[in-house]
């Protein structure tokens, strides 16, 4: 299993630099920079800044430069907010993404699981039928078409709940922005999860649980459950990248104080480092969660190892 994960591990370095790369130049190749604002800054003043951070510098030296510090740990300062570095801002606003981005994924698996295995288990009648059409829905209509929907009803005209912000913390300051960005994955697994389990109910095995006279509910929790959720498993992965990613949008939909509010600033005003350094961080999470769902997924199937 270390031989594996290690394997795995090691093919995402390319991958990583390739993507630093591309996104630091270009960056650097769209016209203007991050002194470059409404009002124009002085001649001299634009020249220190710039010297200062290296922007006067060749192209390629400006890269290698920031790759080397990047090799050390170092994302570099911001050139906006420059009261606190790269990292530093990110530390701020992690705890508020990790906990919007953790809550939207237990909320996708869960209810994607269950929902699916009830259309299973009530497959061709009527809740099948209902689950399929909020399916659908969670799979073509967009969160950031969802989020003022759910915001005008559930904050505007009913008051039941906060239309945005952090407030006290409370957990109803939460309830609408995780079940924005949950409700297309929870579609996803719901679907993954349907067809995974009649394709195991059509199976040889379940065929003979069912000649021994067990009861349909019984051979879907005990039998059918486990090999259906393979494909969910696969599909963690990618979706924790985009519960992640996603949540940039929904932050600043709801106002929340995430890495999304300065990742946005970030690129309104050609912050160079918070942009890159805000990719990066997500980039490298991204791989992390994906090593690790590919270490479940070799240790429910052995198989995987020896590919």
């Amino acid at each position: 299993m270390l031989r594996y994960a290690l394997r795995r591990l090691a093919s995402t370095i390319p991958v990583l630099w390739i993507a630093i790369t591309a996104c630091f130049f270009i960056l650097r190749l769209a016209p203007g920079g991050p002194f470059d604002g409404e009002r124009p800054l002085p001649p001299t003043i634009k020249e220190n800044l710039e010297a200062h951070y290296h922007l006067d510098k060749p192209l390629v030296e400006q890269y290698l430069i920031y790759l080397s510090k990047v090799l050390q740990g170092d994302l570099g300062p911001s050139f906006i907010n420059q009261d606190f570095t790269v990292a530093e801002q990110i530390g701020i606003g992690l705890p508020y993404t990790l906990i919007l981005g953790g809550a939207a994924f237990a909320l996708a698996i869960v209810i994607g699981c269950l929902s699916g295995a009830l259309g299973t288990l009530y497959r061709n009648r009527l809740p099948d039928y209902m689950l399929g059409f909020l399916i659908l829905l969670g799979l073509v209509i967009p969160n950031f078409l969802v989020a003022p929907i759910l915001q005008l009803v559930f904050g505007l005209q009913l008051s039941w709940l906060p239309v945005g912000g952090w407030g006290d913390g409370s957990l109803s300051f939460l309830i609408l922005p995780v079940i924005v960005l949950a409700s297309p994955h929870i579609a996803r697994i719901s679907r993954l999860m349907r067809g995974a389990l009649i394709e195991v109910l059509n199976s040889n095995y379940i065929r003979t649980a069912r000649s021994k006279g067990l009861a349909p509910t019984a051979i879907l929790w005990r039998h059918a459950l486990k090999p259906a959720l393979m494909p969910v498993v696969s599909y963690l992965g990618p979706a924790a990248g985009f519960l992640l990613t996603g949540s940039l949008v929904v932050e600043t939909i709801f106002g929340l104080p995430g890495i999304g509010r300065y990742f946005i600033n970030a690129a309104l005003n050609r912050d160079y480092g918070m942009v890159l350094g805000t990719v990066i961080f997500y980039m490298v999470l991204i791989v992390i969660l994906n090593l690790l769902v590919d270490i479940i997924y070799a240790w429910l199937d052995p198989r995987v190892r020896n590919r």
